[in-house]
């Protein structure tokens, strides 16, 4: 199966890597990318096949993924359209809709949207992923098998919940490093360096995430086990309940969902 990208930035390269990794061949994927120091390394590092030229690297191929800038992704499309015949069109420009997407490439339809997050530049992501009703099974196994390469994978079987998906998990690796700031602050404000400071709250967030994701108990009731009646951890999540921080915390979620569906109304504007 041949693979082009269109767009050879940071989310790009993850996924080639992955893809390599999982044992895909390098002269199987073709990359399209506008700027000549960055195709040199993406040869150089990854060996695959670079290109200026959309045309050029989607000819002969079974899947094209779009990993431009939400703002770049119409002007691509005119270039893409008179290229596509049978190609599965995976994107995972963030915000994009499909039918906004479908109607710059003409009305094709074989499209998948994917919204993968940040820690997929360690091959540590979750993606969610939206088929249009053109989409087939054998498509829909393709389009998981690419993004499951950094991560692991979800469907949801209406579109909308993607501005759910963009404010959790697409913008959620930043709400982890914000309390992970506000942890090592305190660390260091309570005395310790900022070596130990950074250890503690790094390993501290790996180890709850690995018990969290191996554990049949709620998050909630894990929390619960930590917290001893009169103990400092209750201490702790009274100082947070006393400032409402939990809902404040829902809010930010809710607002960053509610800027993914204006962001979706902008960049789709129809001319």
């Amino acid at each position: 199966m041949k693979i082009a990208f269109v767009g050879g930035g940071n989310m790009a390269n993850a996924i080639i890597s992955g893809l390599l990794q999982k044992g895909v061949a390098a002269g199987q994927i073709s990359v399209v990318e506008i700027d000549a120091a960055a195709r040199a390394r993406l040869s150089e590092r990854l060996q695959v096949v670079a290109t200026s030229a959309v045309a050029e690297a989607v000819q002969d191929v079974a899947v094209v993924v779009l990993a431009v800038k939400p703002q770049q992704l119409r002007e691509v499309s005119s270039q893409l359209r008179p290229q596509l015949v049978r190609q599965l069109v995976v994107s995972i420009a963030a915000g994009i809709r499909s039918a906004d997407l479908a109607r710059w490439l003409g009305g094709y339809a074989r499209i998948v949207r994917a919204m993968p997050n940040t820690p997929a530049l360690v091959l540590a992501g979750v993606s969610a992923l939206y088929a249009m009703p053109g989409v087939d099974e054998q498509d829909r196994q393709t389009a998981a098998s690419i993004l499951h390469s950094v991560g692991t994978t979800l469907w949801v079987d209406r579109e909308e919940l993607m501005d759910a998906v963009t404010a959790l998990s697409g913008s959620g690796p930043a709400y982890v490093f914000y309390v992970m700031e506000a942890m090592m602050q305190a660390g260091e404000e309570l005395g310790l360096s900022a070596a130990a400071a950074r250890q503690l709250t790094l390993e501290t967030f790996a180890g709850a995430a690995t018990l969290a994701r191996q554990s049949d108990e709620s998050v909630s009731m894990l929390r619960k086990r930590v917290t001893s009646k009169g103990g400092t951890t209750e201490r702790a999540i009274q100082s947070l309940d006393m400032r409402q921080i939990k809902a404040h915390f829902v809010e930010a979620v809710r607002q960053a969902a509610l800027r993914s569906r204006q962001l979706g109304d902008e960049l789709g504007k129809a001319d």
